[in-house]
């Protein structure tokens, strides 16, 4: 089975809660051990920016998570390899899971444009603009203000379509959203996040936000959290289609991809964690969904829009 995943914490996880432990062994949800099933295996590795860090401290946090995976890309050479050019991405990833390197929170650029260019040369191909609080690109959707892009948060977006680094809006403010909409120069993401008509946690898309991602020709990435999945957090694998069907319902065929969220988040407890896709394959199947479109949802869209505005060189 393939599967390409915009989001999972569990590089965070192993490097700065669980003392080290490799990526073999991982964490809660996903492991290489785990996940060795899959024939293709790409797989989007956050470096999460808890809000309280700043400046140094915050470049700091990010270069241990993003050193722990470059050691495990060393210690399993065979099995796990960080992409960082187009000629990598075009190469034969079957067998081993293939890393992409995200940065959760634009803390990491410690207010410096340059750094983006750093992060960038370091393989960073996805920053999540903000966490829930504020940082000095934006609002984060829990912060008291609700303000959108900062200046500098203009002219980070703006550095990351030259360099071809995919802008992530999960976790932004809905103002710091319509921000993005209206500057990006380049088709951007929500890699983890559902439908707020079916959950009303302010984390999750409206329908105006899912549509103007679609148009975009950006990725929206279904998070397994529970309490993005439902209003009172009883939730089950079938809310994550219930969720899909939603999207699919607004003509997100082409868009739709998984942002699951692993060992960052509490999932439905009829799923244990990187295993449990094949089992989330089938309930598709079993809802009539083509072989196309499921296999779409799994790998295609999400390949396809690296492949166009990340790796193409």
């Amino acid at each position: 089975m393939d599967l390409f995943d915009l989001h999972c914490d569990t590089a965070f996880e192993c490097a700065t809660k669980l003392d080290g432990v490799n990526l073999a062994q991982g964490a809660r949800h996903l492991s290489l051990n785990r996940g060795s099933y899959l024939t293709n295996w790409r797989q989007v590795f956050a470096v999460f920016m808890p809000d309280e860090y700043r400046g140094e401290a915050a470049i700091a946090h990010y270069e241990r998570v993003r050193d722990y995976l470059y050691r495990q890309e060393q210690l399993y050479s065979d099995r796990f390899r960080m992409l960082r050019s187009g000629a990598q991405w075009h190469e034969s990833s079957e067998g081993r899971c293939c890393g992409i390197l995200s940065v959760e929170g634009g803390s990491a650029l410690a207010g410096r444009i340059e750094r983006v260019q750093s992060l960038y040369d370091d393989g960073v191909r996805l920053i999540t603009l903000t966490w829930n609080d504020s940082n000095e690109l934006a609002d984060g959707i829990r912060a008291e203000q609700g303000r959108g892009l900062t200046a500098f948060g203009r002219a980070v977006v703006k550095e990351m379509n030259r360099l071809h680094m995919a802008v992530d809006v999960s976790h932004l403010s809905d103002a710091g959203f319509y921000d993005v909409a209206e500057i990006a120069e380049a088709p951007f993401v929500a890699s983890h996040s559902n439908a707020r008509a079916l959950c009303g946690n302010l984390r999750n898309l409206t329908n105006e936000m899912i549509d103007m991602i679609r148009q975009s020709g950006g990725l929206i990435g279904l998070n397994f959290y529970v309490g993005f999945l439902r209003d009172d957090e009883n939730a089950h694998m079938s809310d994550i289609l219930k969720h899909a069907e939603y999207m699919l319902s607004r003509g997100c065929e082409d868009c739709l991809c998984l942002g699951s969220d692993f060992d960052g988040c509490d999932i439905p407890p009829d799923m244990t964690g990187i295993e449990s896709m094949e089992a989330l394959y089938e309930r598709f199947l079993k809802l009539n969904y083509s072989e196309a479109l499921v296999r779409n949802i799994f790998l295609g869209n999400a390949a396809r829009y690296f492949r166009k505005n990340i790796f193409e060189e």
